[in-house]
């Protein structure tokens, strides 16, 4: 019963936590420019990050170890510190994308300016991370996003013309949009629903949990139910921007606008459950990146690290997530759109992706560490299929950026 129940909570946090502020933010804007007509992006990156992430856990289940402690020792210090790198920064700007998620959905709770919010979040980011344990973190913050179900209700509360809708899904560029910004918000999309810290933090969280070969079987359930369902969600957000927004000629420029159509089908309750499930998704998100800018540091270094260690016994750990939480403080301060943030965080989310995923599918075909459980020929065949395609999306991000204006 305890293992049946570790099932089906770890389901619940992984649909839970899969929507962030940059699925929020990217799923609606493009539901409000282009409708459905790029959910198949959607399917896309939530097909890869099941294969990643799965990866990735059982890489941590029979090794023991996290990601970026064998990806050090088996690619090298000078090939592992260009991942590094381009994790760190990557999860770096998301850690300021989620601290402002939080701080601007206070503020919709609110009418509380989000400035000042901002270090209110950022400090009880870092109190749970120091005093809750793990499990407990994972699964109150997890089930407190699955609220966001209420853009799957709000959208049958709408009423919209199902059949419409459903042309929408045929991929297809708009008239008012051009063919270059088509592909730049696919790409902003992908990274999105790929985002690196995902598979860093889903290594580490089984070694916290003390994974093993035994536990396979649970973690290929997390992945393989929790990831689409939470895609499902990403798809409903996109749904209701299409439902409400894209005939008004509203395209999104604010967490506002984002919860627009859940007010209008659901009402009160609806605004009520949508701001507590954006409240809890972007706080566990910033969890997550949080312990995710801690775990790589740690992992590449050598240092001790993990909530299951007290603070003293981790010092350079806790010491590095504290000065990333104060860094993104400094960055927001300065009043930096956090929606602008978001977006651009997404987009070069896709940019990192082949340092990213390329070493985990290294490491997860070397007997060395995997013994028995390394890749099978269909795992590596679609492992190396999603190469190329990352290999594309990072290749064209920066010159559809500069093309389009970051989607202007």
């Amino acid at each position: 019963m305890k293992r049946l129940l570790r099932v089906a909570l770890g389901i619940l946090t992984a649909i839970g936590g899969f929507v962030d502020i940059g699925d929020l933010v990217t799923n609606a804007v493009v539901g409000s420019r282009f409708g459905l007509s790029l959910v198949w992006v959607v399917a896309l990156g939530v097909l890869g990050i099941c294969l990643f992430a799965n990866m990735s856990g059982r890489v941590a289940a029979a090794s023991g170890r996290a990601t970026f402690e064998v990806i050090r020792e088996r690619l090298g210090a000078r090939a592992g510190l260009a991942n590094l790198a381009a994790s760190f920064l990557i999860n770096l700007m998301t850690v300021t994308a989620e601290i402002g998620g939080v701080a601007l959905a206070l503020q919709l709770a609110s009418s509380v300016y989000y400035l000042l919010w901002i270090p209110v979040a950022a400090l009880a980011v870092w109190l749970v991370v120091w005093r809750v344990r793990f499990s407990i973190m994972e699964n109150v913050t997890g089930l407190l996003g699955l609220t966001l179900v209420i853009f799957a209700v709000a959208l049958f509360l709408l009423k919209p013309d199902w059949g419409s809708l459903a042309g929408q899904l045929t991929p297809a560029v708009p008239e008012q949009e051009t063919v270059w910004t088509y592909s730049y918000y696919a790409i902003a999309l992908f990274g999105a629903a790929m985002t690196p810290y995902e598979v860093f933090f889903f290594s580490s969280g089984a070694v916290e949990e003390g994974w093993t070969v035994k536990d396979l079987l649970q973690e290929r359930i997390n992945v393989l139910v929790g990831f689409p369902l939470g895609g499902l969600l990403s798809v409903s957000i996109a749904a209701c921007a299409a439902v409400v927004l894209l005939p008004a000629g509203i395209s999104v420029t604010s967490l506002s606008q984002v919860i627009l159509p859940v007010a209008e089908g659901a009402g009160k309750i609806g605004l009520a459950l949508v701001l507590l499930g954006i409240v809890a998704a972007t706080f566990g998100a910033a969890l997550e990146t949080t312990l995710s800018s801690g775990y790589t540091l740690a992992q590449f270094f050598g240092w001790s690290w993990g909530k299951f260690r007290r603070p003293a016994e981790a010092a350079r750990f806790h010491l590095s997530m504290i000065v990333c939480l104060l860094v993104g403080i400094a960055v927001l301060a300065t009043g930096v759109d956090p929606v602008l943030v978001t977006e651009y965080s997404v987009v070069f989310s896709a940019i990192a992706l082949p340092l990213t995923y390329l070493p985990i599918l290294i490491v997860a075909n070397d007997p060395q560490y995997m013994r028995e459980h390394v890749n099978g020929r269909v795992v590596n065949a679609l492992g190396m299929v999603y190469l190329v395609i990352i290999l594309v999306a990072s290749i064209a991000a920066i010159p559809l950026m500069i093309v389009t204006g970051a989607g202007a």
